[in-house]
């Protein structure tokens, strides 16, 4: 383009010139002839480029062009390895070649993402090589879902946990019992759902005598795959059992508040918890509840409650959701709180040596929460929690509360949606009766 440009403003120049020499008649033809040669000129030089070319050489579409592939890289060299007896993360890095300020770094980075059952004689793991020996990557496996990778970047060895996550699924599982419900479960290669089928039914069923061969039954039930390969079962999400006499349902449900828990069809809960927490670790029971001889007047009285004894600073939990509705000294009882709980029922701290911060009168306490402190004050003749249970007005055995249980039910607000979602449950349990196809791991057997 630099030429041509030169070419022209020749050519041009030359022009002027004649035009100033030359009469009209004379340089008119020659004006002519040289435009003819500009234009000659110019086609010459675009289909004969010549040198001219871009970044990559080329001078025309007519070029050929060489794809160049930059220097190969040299691939790691990949071994499998077992863990023989005695070895240790230690010695197994120790032996390939890291000194032991890198291992000391690598363990601090272990912790709490290692295991050391992950590598007991027989485990296997995978090292990673460059072609002069130096290790670039250690990994082992330390569940079926969790690698641990120790891999050498800009001269550190820095560890990477990888987590392959599970893959759940919804199965059901339909059919009679043959020989007993734990049989058949197994012969499905399911038999884990039984531990958490028969607390469900433990107060309506006995599983020894009234499930018989012929008892039918409907299970939904999530499951947990990896990579299309079965792994376990999960929480079961309805259980029908058919007896000669009645049918005893189940199902899970959750509610607004993320609280799960199983039901009967009538939204009655089948699984009983604690009302009572205990207030306080205690080393033993010095005086129980009922009437006893006083420790410092040494008169028949009737205690109302039960000495737990610890040591003084040894935290007082709230044995139950509620509010304070005392919270102060209280003659021989000494420091007190006073909770007040749903269904009737208050729970009483005595003999406190201080208050938990943040807690005062009126204040709302969760379960287990920390309210004070064990000690001695008030009547007393050495360090102890003082505890007590009132309920409609009646003092109660504090032990007895604490081993008390309940079973709830659907709240009236909750029932529309608990309908629905066993409606759901049941839909799904009349449409899947097939389980998902799959192989077992462990025994490589087909289960349906």
């Amino acid at each position: 383009m630099i030429e041509q440009n030169k070419i022209s403003r020749f050519v041009l120049n030359r022009l002027e010139l004649l035009k100033k020499s030359f009469t009209p008649s004379l340089w008119l033809p020659i004006i002519t002839g040289a435009l003819v040669l500009i234009f000659t000129t110019l086609s010459l030089l675009q289909s004969n480029p010549g040198s001219f070319s871009d970044e990559l050489g080329f001078t025309g579409d007519n070029d050929v062009v060489t794809i160049e592939g930059g220097a190969p890289q040299k691939t790691p060299l990949v071994m499998r390895e077992e863990v023989r007896a005695g070895q240790s993360l230690y010695t197994i890095l120790l032996t390939k070649g890291l000194s032991p300020t890198d291992i000391d770094g690598i363990t601090k980075q272990l912790k709490g993402k290692f295991s050391i059952r992950a590598l007991r004689a027989g485990n296997f793991y995978e090292t990673a090589k460059k072609s002069d020996g130096t290790l670039q990557r250690l990994s082992f496996a330390v569940d079926r879902t969790t690698t641990i990778h120790i891999e050498k970047e800009n001269g550190n060895f820095h560890v990477r946990r990888e987590v392959e996550g599970y893959e759940t699924k919804v199965a059901s599982l339909e059919g009679s019992v043959t020989k007993s419900l734990s049989h058949t479960l197994q012969s499905s290669k399911r038999s884990a759902l039984l531990n958490q089928i028969k607390p469900l039914f433990s107060e309506k069923i006995d599983f020894r005598h009234d499930i018989r061969p012929g008892t039918k039954y409907r299970i939904l039930f999530e499951e947990k795959w990896l990579k299309n390969e079965f792994i376990t079962t999960g929480k079961v999400l309805a259980v029908e059992l058919s007896l000669p006499n009645r049918i005893c349902r189940a199902y899970l449900y959750t509610d607004k508040n993320g609280k799960s828990g199983y039901f009967d069809e009538n939204g009655s809960g089948l699984e009983r918890t604690a009302l009572f927490s205990s207030p306080c670790n205690y080393s033993h029971i010095s005086s129980g509840f009922g009437y006893r001889i006083h420790p410092l007047t040494r008169t028949m009285h009737f205690h109302g409650g039960v000495d737990m004894v610890a040591t003084t600073g040894t935290p007082v939990r709230a044995v139950a959701s509620g509010n304070i509705i005392f919270r102060g000294r209280k003659g021989e009882a000494g420091n007190m709180i006073t909770l007040t709980h749903s269904g009737g029922y208050y729970s009483q701290y005595l003999h406190l040596s201080r208050y938990a911060p943040n807690i005062a009168s009126s204040a709302r306490v969760q379960q287990g929460e920390i309210i004070g402190y064990v000690g001695s004050t008030g009547s007393s003749t050495g360090s102890h929690l003082d505890f007590r249970i009132i309920h409609n007005g009646k003092p109660l055995n504090p032990i007895g509360a604490l081993a008390s249980s309940t079973s709830g039910s659907i709240s009236r607000s909750e029932m529309g949606n608990f309908m629905a979602s066993i409606s759901a449950m049941k839909a799904r349990l009349d449409n899947n009766r097939v389980l998902v196809a799959g192989r077992d791991k462990r025994s490589g057997e087909a289960i349906l």
